[in-house]
């Protein structure tokens, strides 16, 4: 089993019709600055050793401006030499919505499963995730997003539930068709209108 680098998984998304958001390795703040174009920006580090960059202070939103940028990319290179080797993204700022997890995994039971959830940090403090066998149907799909606790706030009271189920229609099908072990997209952020692949992580 290997991790698939962050722009073959990007790549990947994009055969299937998924949308990742705007991202680029950067090896300088000047760099990093280039990319934002005078817009808000987030600088991470991505290194198979960190999996939770979060939670290790590995992630730097809101950034604007060559002096903000500067400073962020300096502190995540000092930080990052501790996860070494290590590289730093420049990602979009994305748009304010609801941050959902689409994951999926091979059990030793079921064979490949999809999985749906509240994303972000309450992946693991609320624990409300619905799994079903791949392939999943539109049905399947809907009683997934029926099932969770969290339904009214992830779907936006409705507003976005067919959006949703197009998204998980589509990873289904690449989870099943792309010899993946493990997927984990994760935050997903859902709006009115869109949604921003903002994390990836496959392994085959």
């Amino acid at each position: 089993m290997h991790m698939l680098e962050y722009f073959e998984a990007e790549k990947l998304l994009r055969i299937y019709g998924l949308s990742p958001i705007r991202s680029k390795y950067v090896s300088s703040a000047q760099e990093a600055a280039s990319f934002s174009d005078g817009d808000e920006i987030v600088l991470k580090v991505l290194s198979d050793k960190a999996v939770h960059k979060s939670k290790a202070g590995l992630v730097i939103a809101g950034l604007k401006g060559e002096d903000e940028i500067t400073r962020g990319y300096e502190e995540l290179a000092r930080k990052g030499k501790g996860f070494a080797p290590f590289r730093i993204i420049a990602q979009d700022m994305a748009k304010k919505g609801t941050e959902i997890i689409i994951g999926g995994k091979i059990d030793g039971q079921f064979g490949s499963m999809i999985m749906v959830g509240l994303g972000g940090i309450y992946v693991e403090a609320f624990k409300d995730v619905s799994l079903r066998v791949c392939p999943i149907t539109e049905y399947d799909a809907m009683q997934m997003l029926d099932d969770l606790r969290s339904r009214d706030i992830i779907t936006g009271g409705g507003e976005y539930k067919n959006m949703i189920i197009d998204l998980l229609m589509k990873v289904s099908r690449m989870f099943g068709e792309a010899g993946l072990k493990e997927l984990d997209l994760n935050p997903v952020i859902v709006r009115k209108g869109g949604y921003d692949i903002v994390d990836i992580r496959m392994v085959k």
